[in-house]
């Protein structure tokens, strides 16, 4: 069992404080969700995670299986097994899916333990009909031109492809119709399993329908206020965040995340 443990965390942007002292432990074998407002932190969390170069942690830790990942570079994290999935993914010319997702793996293997071109096409194909992807969006160049559906499913692809210890998903469901939102959801649970853990921010119940999470956070004004199963997601969905903001005593300002 791997563990990403949070701990303490406080994070800048340009000055600002966004996270004001986030702890969090996923082990594998769980998917975790994350609610709350505009505003309230959940991508900067995400972004923290992963090491963009934009937002400062000024306090605490993230610990990746007993190592400390703040030390670690952004490439590092990820061969270190983590992935990002994330609302609008970048459009790249000159490199196709099948090159693109061939190289990540291999990134994250040693020089001796490549993944064989047969193997590779093998587990393509057998991932995309998961997915209902066609076979000639493996030669397309990466995300140019897909739709938002197809962005999506794209990314989910990568993550069946690349396998992860932990994967960070920051609102996939965003922009899906209920079709791609089933298939979608499909290759996540696909993941499920003890060497995988995934964390999901989103706004919407409706992913959780599909995608049901063992635990789920209420993020407010930079700190998780709330921590439960799946039926805290459903209480959300009824009362919305007035219903926790009352009964935690809270009153919260909300702003651009």
């Amino acid at each position: 069992m791997a563990v990403l443990e949070i701990t303490n965390l406080h994070v800048s942007i340009e000055e600002k404080e966004i996270l004001k002292g986030v702890n969090m432990t996923i082990n594998t074998g769980e998917i975790h969700a994350i609610m709350g407002p505009n505003g309230t932190g959940k991508s900067t969390l995400a972004a923290a995670i992963m090491g963009h170069p934009s937002y400062e942690v000024t306090e605490g830790t993230i610990f990746l299986d007993g190592a400390n990942i703040l030390d670690m570079a952004v490439d590092e994290r990820a061969r270190a097994g983590l992935f990002l999935g994330v609302q609008y993914p970048s459009e790249i010319a000159g490199i196709t899916n099948a090159e693109f997702m061939r190289a990540a793996i291999n990134a994250r293997r040693p020089e001796e333990d490549k993944i064989s071109v047969m193997n590779f096409i093998r587990k393509m194909d057998e991932k995309m009909a998961v997915l209902d992807m066609p076979e000639e969006m493996a030669e397309r160049y990466l995300n140019e031109g897909f739709s938002g559906g197809e962005k999506k499913r794209n990314e989910i692809l990568q993550l069946m492809m690349i396998e992860p210890t932990f994967a960070i998903l920051d609102e996939i469901d965003s922009g899906l119709d209920i079709d791609a939102l089933k298939v979608v959801s499909k290759g996540v649970n696909e993941m499920r399993g003890k060497g995988f853990g995934a964390l999901i921010i989103t706004h919407y119940q409706r992913l959780l329908n599909y995608v049901t999470p063992d635990v789920v956070h209420v993020m407010m004004n930079g700190v998780v206020v709330k921590t439960g199963g799946a039926e805290l997601a459903k209480r959300l969905e009824a009362e919305g965040y007035k219903g926790i903001r009352d009964e935690l005593g809270l009153d919260v300002e909300l702003g651009d995340e």
